[in-house]
């Protein structure tokens, strides 16, 4: 992947919907060449998938939070297995440093988040947790 690559990966993060000759304009590129270095990024999987968030996966869960967690010995897989079955977490990272796993948590309410790090702090193996609200999100600007 070269500079090119990745300033196109940038621009389609920012607008995953920008039409390839407002891609082009921006990146000083032909229409033909960004279709094909698109095409080329998602055949060698750099890109993955193109996804939609709607109003309606915000809105069901307005508050958020990062919770950060130590594991016991080896349970760590274990542990991830269990949080993914619980339908207010996000997503689950593996980590380095202090903390083993990340958790990005979302909940319909106050109450609902206090609940799930409830039963998160209650998993067996689970030995020390820490929680931060998100309070708002920014995406990055456009750069070119």
């Amino acid at each position: 992947m070269d500079e090119t690559d990745q300033r196109l990966i940038a621009a389609l993060r920012r607008d995953g919907r920008a039409a390839v000759s407002d891609l082009a304009g921006q990146l000083g590129l032909s229409r033909a060449t960004v279709r094909a270095r698109i095409e080329r990024l998602v055949a060698r999987g750099e890109i993955s998938g193109f996804t939609v968030l709607t109003r309606s996966d915000v809105a069901a869960a307005p508050v958020r939070g990062l919770m950060m967690l130590s594991i016991d010995g080896r349970g760590t897989e274990r542990i991830v297995q269990r949080l993914l079955g619980l339908p207010q977490v996000q997503a689950v990272h593996t980590t380095n440093g202090q903390w083993d796993l990340i958790v990005e948590i979302g909940a319909r309410s106050l109450p609902d988040l206090d609940e799930t790090l409830l039963a998160i702090r209650r998993f067996e193996g689970v030995l020390r947790s820490e929680t931060n609200l998100q309070l708002s999100s920014r995406k990055p600007s456009a750069r070119l």
